[in-house]
């Protein structure tokens, strides 16, 4: 893929005679404004300026991001994607951890070797791209482990910024979820999105059981019949009525009934399964969802849970802390005080080709 034609935000006076536009739909940078280096710190900027116009501007240095703190690594393909496309110079090199993998405290993430002038502006972006994709792609690994073989789909879209709701998501499914709802964040990793329909089409239409059958027959062949079941009347009630309108066709019922009324219960998915199977509908399985929380997935999974929808618990995970250091100069090993100077044994580390 040819590189997109960036002039670099590289001066203070490019940075004044910067426009982003009036009338702007949406406030999120572009995928160009990234590039050009619009969402950096100012202060990188002016490093830049002051190393060109002070003749360091071809210094060569070694610089490393590490973690502070341990998870699961997401964001470092959209990472080394960022410097491929915005580096002119051939003579940068990079090492990375692979996508994916589990990772230590202070452990290097990411090793860049090159001059600094030609990666320093995006160091903002990059750090922002590793930490935030971290700490849901973490998130995720942990929803996952509570839920054991259980399948778990990302519903977190709703929960951060549209522009970031598809990164969010693809964390996620790196972190080890099945599925994922946003069409792009699912997409984005080679698999359909995954959900049914809100509560919003029982309430236009008045009946669980006219839904169930309307999704039944428009949906096509290959979509699994799933159907919310405490809109209306009592859960047990709702899903013996769409039980018995679908069938042997309907695989999932879901309970996502709300905090107001005491949220999803064990009694409840308990008490649900055990009517589904008494009245012949054993083959019915149970996906629950709203403000699940690791020990609600563990304590709802025992009493039968069949799939879980989590939405918060990992849209609102904490990013994980990511730091860059640079840790030679021409090939002379120093660090600020504090850090140890010198190239960090990172023996985990795969050098990237762009």
């Amino acid at each position: 893929m040819a590189k997109p034609d960036i002039t670099p935000m590289v001066t203070l006076a490019q940075v004044e005679a910067y426009n982003p536009g009036e009338g702007r739909i949406l406030h999120s940078a572009t995928h160009e404004e990234i590039l050009m280096g619009a969402t950096t710190d100012i202060y990188f900027v002016k490093t830049h300026e002051i190393l060109s116009k002070k003749g360091y501007a071809e210094k060569t240095v070694t610089a490393e991001v590490f973690a502070r703190g341990e998870g699961i690594l997401a964001g470092m393909d959209e990472t080394l994607a960022l410097l491929s496309a915005g580096i002119s110079s051939s003579g940068l090199e990079l090492w990375a951890l692979p996508e994916g993998s589990a990772f230590s405290d202070k452990e290097v993430l990411l090793r860049i070797k090159g001059r600094y002038t030609d990666f320093g502006r995006y160091e903002t972006a990059l750090l922002g791209c590793l930490s935030s994709a971290c700490g849901w792609a973490t998130a995720a690994a942990k929803v996952k482990a509570a839920a054991g073989d259980k399948p778990v789909t990302c519903f977190g879209a709703r929960h951060v910024h549209p522009a970031v709701a598809p990164v969010m998501e693809r964390a996620a499914l790196i972190g080890g979820v099945d599925g994922a709802s946003c069409i792009l964040g699912a997409k984005l990793v080679g698999k359909n999105p995954l959900g049914t329909v809100p509560h919003a089409v029982f309430l236009i239409m008045g009946d669980s059981v006219e839904v169930a059958r309307a999704y039944h027959e428009i949906m096509p062949p290959g979509e699994t019949r799933t159907v919310l079941i405490d809109t209306f009347k009592d859960e047990c009630e709702e899903a013996l009525r769409v039980a018995e309108a679908l069938g042997g066709d309907l695989a999932f019922i879901r309970l996502d009934t709300p905090s107001e009324r005491g949220g999803v219960t064990p009694g409840l998915v308990r008490e649900v399964k055990f009517r589904l199977a008494a009245a012949g509908y054993g083959h019915v399985k149970v996906i629950v969802s709203g403000g699940l929380t690791l020990e609600k997935i563990a304590i709802l999974k025992e009493a039968g849970a069949d799939a879980f929808g989590v939405g918060s618990f990992i849209s609102d995970a904490q990013p994980i802390d990511m730091t860059m250091d640079i840790k030679e100069v021409e090939g002379v090993p120093i660090a600020k005080r504090g850090r140890l100077p010198g190239v960090t044994e990172s023996p985990r580390l795969i050098k990237a080709s762009f």
